[in-house]
């Protein structure tokens, strides 16, 4: 039985909007959340997954409000972020969440539309969550955190993932910028990179035949993942700590968490 709602948590009292919620990460992280006390808008273009995670937080006692949206949709992001900003009168935590990983290909392989598409949703996405969150935030300040990888900051030879990989480099970089440019408001911004996760994003991995034939010369040692793979828990509690005055000197930082998957 998942734990209930702490009335002392680290979140306690606290407006949480997150994206890309239905699953994976980002639900594993909204129950982190609630579970640390904090209210909970859960944000997802999948409504069926979406219905489900506020079923679930509703029944350990969190207070939550479900937006469907895709942060590919400007006009529908917008309007839902502001209904979450409306919602408690303003928001203290923004947890920028939703990706794709895409098309595994080549990069004279890869389709143009496919590259679009990946930025539009991994980058695009983060910058219009960032963009339309701010006013809800500037009054009071608060926690802004990017899901970024390993693959846009330390892991470069993972053949097939150069719009993955450009899409998190580029979410780094505006990180990084709304770090200087938010902080006269109170708001931090950081990133979270993670390395091999166990979530829904490894069920949609479509991989060219060209994969098969070509790779990176890159040899491995035996245990290439020495703690495992990862799980979406131990991510969101990554992101407790970010989203909590534990955390409040940090901004502008990317935090690995990879369980040394990027040094081997």
């Amino acid at each position: 039985m998942a734990a209930m709602t702490n009335a002392n948590g680290l979140l306690q009292g606290k407006i949480s909007l997150i994206t890309g919620a239905g699953s994976g990460i980002g639900r594993a992280t909204a129950m982190a959340f609630a579970e640390q006390g904090a209210k909970i808008c859960l944000i997802d273009r999948d409504l069926d997954r979406l219905l489900e995670v506020k079923e679930e937080l509703l029944g350990i006692g969190a207070e939550v409000l479900a937006i469907e949206a895709d942060v590919q949709d400007s006009f529908h992001l917008k309007q839902a972020i502001d209904k979450a900003g409306e919602w408690k009168n303003g928001l203290d935590i923004v947890f920028s969440n939703a990706g794709v990983v895409g098309f595994l290909t080549s990069i004279e392989q890869m389709p143009e539309e496919e590259w679009r598409r990946i930025l539009d949703i991994n980058l695009t996405g983060a910058f219009l969550t960032l963009k339309y969150s701010i006013p809800w935030m500037k009054a009071i300040g608060g926690s802004i955190i990017m899901n970024s990888s390993i693959h846009g900051s330390r892991v470069f030879n993972s053949y097939g993932m150069t719009a993955y990989a450009a899409s998190k480099s580029g979410m780094n970089a505006l990180a990084k910028m709304a770090a200087a440019e938010l902080s006269p408001n109170k708001i931090r911004v950081n990133l979270i990179c993670p390395g091999a996760i166990d979530s829904h994003l490894n069920d949609n991995l479509i991989r060219s035949e060209v994969l098969s034939k070509v790779g990176v010369p890159v040899e491995y040692p035996e245990g290439k993942y020495p703690f495992g793979r990862g799980t979406p828990k131990q991510v969101a509690k990554l992101a407790v700590f970010l989203a909590s005055d534990l955390s409040d000197y940090m901004t502008g930082s990317e935090i690995t968490i990879d369980g040394v998957r990027s040094l081997v």
